[in-house]
């Protein structure tokens, strides 16, 4: 328990063209990939399933994206307006769906069940419908998503990548809370931890980046967007990661908490609170936009607040600035040193002014900030730190997508044998 599981599959030749589907409740994203050269072909989204006004956004290539009328009640419909859109003479990518070779879906929790990527079956179908208790909101449209692309696609393998699995490499240590050990054993109270996919995708990149193999770097993730989560990764395994049996735990978020005393929810139900008016609370209307009262979760609002003087504001940032330090030191700790610490998603990736403050806080770990090289980069790789700095500052983009093409191709391609986990480039 608590291992990269492996599955053995048949040689198979390698897919080239790839869609990658990720299901919402009300959504349905895809991106579509020539796997040769790792191109994007086409991609987009249907927003507002079974609501008014739904549309669809198709983006071909390089081209203009196009917004469209989508007049769909059901993921299925959606699939099938993609479908034609991909195939379409004149904006379309290919000249059949018999083109399209594998499908990989975004899943959000595999539990237990699932350590690593998998070929779908029927047996992973009810698997991933078991961990529905611990993810409800997600895994019940990804699971529509699969079901859907099985009726358009007949006979075309899917493969569910889980935003859990990279962290089943963490040890028990980690993952266990320390409450009766039954309560693991009945009911799976354990961290699982998120954001698995973007975390592996930026370990790799991070590794060629620096021109090494990641089984011998120790780096430590931080995934900052509107859901935000921090991860130590040791040689390719995880060590420890932030976001705990939910993705409430750990950093300071957009509208969630991050880690808060239980004690206080216990209070607030004490209060008269129900737990669902707890739960909204805790995920919808802290974070960012709870502390800092201007009406917004994003970033990028309580920045321009708190440079136009607003205290709220600047003490909502300078709250995200400590608890994401107090995170790299502590997995700086438990790694017993770190060759990086790597920045990605919207706000790692493009804000200049959080890297600026976090990394000024990291000089006692021998990691010293190059400004100039910081204020040029968004949302590409580059080193940000100076030369003799000990631990690296990275700014890395993440691409769930293309891990996801990748996984797919991999557990489509590789022979009959157990693969390590650092072998999978």
């Amino acid at each position: 328990m608590g291992r990269i599981m492996n599955i053995p599959v048949a040689d198979r030749r390698s897919p080239s063209n790839v869609l990658v589907v990720n299901a919402g409740s009300s959504s349905l994203k895809f991106t579509m990939y020539s796997m040769d050269k790792e191109t994007v072909m086409a991609r987009g989204v249907v927003e507002r399933i079974g609501l008014s006004e739904p549309f669809l956004k198709y983006e071909r290539n390089s081209d203009k994206a196009v917004k469209e009328e989508a007049p769909v009640t059901n993921h299925d419909e959606a699939l099938r307006m993609v479908c034609a859109k991909l195939v379409d003479p004149a904006k379309g990518v290919l000249t059949s769906l018999d083109q399209v070779e594998a499908i990989g879906h975004r899943v959000v929790h595999g539990g237990e069940n699932f350590h690593d990527s998998v070929i779908v079956t029927n047996e992973v179908k009810t698997n991933i419908r078991e961990c529905i208790s611990l993810a409800p909101l997600h895994n019940p449209p990804n699971l529509g998503g699969i079901d859907a692309c099985e009726r358009v696609f007949k006979n075309i393998p899917n493969v569910a990548v889980f935003d859990t699995a990279f962290h089943h490499s963490m040890p028990a240590s980690s993952y266990l809370y320390a409450i009766p050990y039954d309560y693991y054993e009945k009911f799976g109270i354990r961290k699982y931890g998120f954001h698995g996919t973007s975390h592996k995708f930026v370990s790799y990149a991070t590794a060629d980046l620096l021109g090494k193999p990641l089984g011998e770097l120790k780096l430590i993730t931080a995934h900052m967007g509107n859901g935000a989560s921090i991860t130590a990764v040791d040689r390719g395994n995880v060590l420890d990661t932030s976001m705990g049996m939910t993705p409430l735990n750990g950093l300071v978020m957009g509208t969630r908490c991050g880690d808060i005393d239980p004690a206080v929810v216990l209070y607030l139900v004490r209060r008269g609170m129900s737990a669902d008016d707890i739960d909204r609370v805790l995920n919808k209307c802290s974070g960012l936009l709870g502390v800092s009262g201007i009406g917004s979760g994003d970033m990028r609002d309580n920045i321009a607040a708190a440079e136009g003087g607003n205290m709220q504001a600047q003490r909502a940032i300078r709250m995200f600035i400590h608890r994401l330090v107090s995170y790299i030191g502590s997995y700086y700790t438990i790694l017993e040193g770190a060759d990086a610490v790597v920045f990605t998603g919207g706000i790692g990736e493009n804000s200049a002014y959080i890297r600026e403050r976090a990394i000024k806080k990291l000089d006692c770990l021998g990691c010293f900030l190059d400004e100039e090289k910081n204020n040029q980069v968004a949302g590409c790789p580059a080193i940000i730190s100076t030369p003799e700095s000990k631990l690296k500052a990275i700014v890395m983009p993440t691409n769930e997508e293309l891990m996801i093409a990748r996984e797919t191709v991999r557990l489509l391609t590789v022979p009959s044998k157990i693969i390590p986990p650092c072998d999978l480039k």
